[in-house]
């Protein structure tokens, strides 16, 4: 059977029945779902949604976090040639109004009360949004609840005409529009067909190899183009899903063992510095802890190259796996036999740590305009090289230009941008290659090594993309602050420097009667650093909360184009900033 569309990855999925095909955990216990039970609910909710109006080329929205209802509102969609909306849980009601107008969506489906509020304030902005459907939790009046949708259906006829329609779906239909921040901070709606997606499994998959044996762990959002993707493999591969909350990933993990997982770099982070910390209890500790990860790095790094480990060191290796790495793969259910890292640049030492305990940690690159990989890492030797993000895909072209940007071509680029051609027309040049925006080296062995990032967008260490400018824009709405800068690069969270206006904040400060000797006494002044902080308080609260500012410094410098903050046009320099303020933004960062 040729596979063109997703819904060919589902069927080929269902191939094998499973008693425990899906897992959702949570911290009041485990459900799981049969892959008839899959089927079924896909099939059901088809119907309800057909006669919704739901037609090919609908928008349904869908805010909802990891839960095998995620996967099922998808496939449901996907049979009826509709196209899925995916709304991030963190997205305040403001911002998904933007989405539901942008996408013109008729219906949208959420799984608790929480969200379904939100988009009851998003209906009263956008009456073409006509349909609201709740997953679980008490309803409010004029939404529906997803259980009550199938009532008295007949759900055997259902599921034929399920896969009936499945079998109509071309690689060529929209699948789905995924928005994201854009660097002036409006977001865009990226249209990736079957075809992309599809395109992007078969050539991703053969680099990090699942299959029915595994149980592939999902708390990475299923609105972020990455734990998507990956969903998809999965089916590709009939490998066995659990689903949880990133919330809740900690205390879940141990119980739920599985065998792989994708997460962002912070996620790998957290892991690696709580066990470092508990080594540090005691001195014993911490001496066996690093004598035995001397010994994994010594180990992993032979094994990678392609080359043996001697008969001492696999010794001093089974010793070390007994005193320590067993203890900290047991803490994470142990049977993790690979890791996937995506969303943003990992750190050497935290792939080289993982590598050490005994859990392959493979990393990757992409965006979500190329659905997503572009390149990854392998777990093969010779296909992994630590500190790249590995060999492109082989079914795409990529190549630097001039100034080193990585520019990529190939099935799974993106259409465009939804209702949005300039934009489309600023990122595929005329012969289609995609520009990311990221400045990259390849090396005599065709790893990829990404080196800078061209465009202004922050992301964090939690793979979140956020856009600076609008929020520093808002920011100097206050009189008070001349510049803002907001730094959060491969960072856990948002910090901001702000540089005062001179003449204001004297004037303020005036009409306040504050006593002050020198401009930096000023800026540090207790009074001043509290009208700032409101300042911060007041631009937070229109913003998601991974986009919020934690932490803020006031720098005295003014920002000038002699003292290199400023281009002739008075343009903040961001990485000169940076540079020049390290000190300040490590501080923020220190506790």
């Amino acid at each position: 059977m040729a596979l063109r569309t997703i819904m060919d990855l589902f069927h080929r999925d269902t191939e094998l029945p499973r008693e425990r095909h899906l897992t959702h955990a949570t911290p009041d216990g485990v459900r799981t779902w049969s892959t008839g039970e899959v089927v079924r609910a896909a099939a059901a909710l088809a119907e309800a949604l057909k006669g919704l109006g739901v037609r090919a080329g609908s928008r349904v929205m869908l805010a909802a976090e990891n839960r095998p209802e995620w996967l099922v509102v998808d496939l449901a969609v996907q049979s009826l040639r509709a196209i899925t909306v995916p709304v991030y849980g963190t997205l305040t009601a403001e911002q998904i109004t933007f989405q539901a107008r942008d996408s013109g969506a008729a219906v949208a489906v959420a799984d608790q009360p929480t969200q379904m509020a939100k988009l009851l304030k998003v209906q009263q902005a956008c009456p073409e949004l006509k349909h609201l459907i709740q997953i679980e939790g008490r309803p409010e009046r004029g939404v529906r609840l997803l259980d009550s949708l199938a009532a008295g259906m007949a759900v055997n006829a259902a599921v034929e005409r399920f896969w009936r329609r499945a079998g109509r779906v071309r690689e060529e239909d929209p699948l789905t529009i995924i928005y994201t921040s854009g660097t002036t901070g409006e977001p865009k709606g990226v249209l990736l067909t079957h075809r992309n997606l599809v395109q992007n499994v078969l050539a991703a998959a053969p680099r990090v190899p699942v299959g029915p044996e595994d149980l592939a762990l999902e708390f990475l959002p299923l609105s972020h183009v990455l734990e998507r993707m990956l969903s998809y493999v999965y089916m590709y591969r009939a490998t066995r899903r659990a689903y949880c909350s990133v919330l809740h990933v900690a205390d879940l993990i141990g119980e739920i063992a599985p065998t792989v997982l994708c997460g962002v770099p912070r996620f790998f982070e957290k892991i690696h510095d709580s066990i470092v910390a508990r080594a540090a209890s005691s001195a014993l500790k911490r001496e066996v802890f690093f004598w035995a990860l001397q010994v994994g790095l010594e180990a992993a790094r032979l094994r990678l190259a392609g080359k043996e480990v001697g008969p001492v060191l696999e010794a001093q290796l089974t010793l070390a796996d007994r005193l320590v790495f067993e203890k900290i793969r047991a803490g994470l259910g142990g049977r993790l036999r690979v890791c996937v890292s995506g969303g943003a640049p990992l750190r050497l030492d935290i792939a080289e740590f993982f590598h050490a305990v005994g859990i392959p940690l493979v990393e990757g690159y992409g965006l979500t305009e190329t659905s997503p990989v572009i390149a990854v890492n392998g777990l093969a030797p010779g296909t992994i090289r630590l500190g790249t993000v590995g060999r492109p895909l082989p079914n795409l072209e990529v190549r630097l230009a001039e100034d080193g940007e990585i520019l990529v071509r190939g099935p799974s680029v993106m259409q465009g941008y939804w209702n949005n051609p300039a934009a489309t027309a600023e990122v595929i040049d005329g012969d289609g290659f995609f520009r990311t925006g990221d400045i990259g080296e390849i090396d005599d062995d065709g790893f990829l090594l990404i080196t800078d990032r061209k465009k202004e967008l922050i992301v964090t260490a939690g793979g979140k993309n956020v856009a600076p400018a609008p929020i520093e824009a808002e920011l100097k709405t206050s009189p008070l602050i001349e510049q803002a800068v907001l730094v959060g690069d491969g960072r856990p969270y948002i910090v901001a420097l702000l540089s005062p206006g001179r003449e204001a904040l004297e004037v303020w400060a005036g009409e306040r009667g504050l006593a002050w000797s020198t401009w930096g006494e000023l800026v540090e002044h207790p009074l001043v650093q509290a009208a700032l902080a409101e300042v911060v308080e007041r631009v937070n609260a229109r913003l998601a909360r991974y986009e919020t500012i934690k932490r803020f410094a006031v720098v005295a410098t003014p920002f000038t184009i002699d003292g290199g903050q400023l281009t002739p046009t008075l343009k903040v320099k961001r990485r000169v900033v940076e540079r020049q303020f390290a000190l300040e933004i490590e501080r923020l960062y220190a506790e």
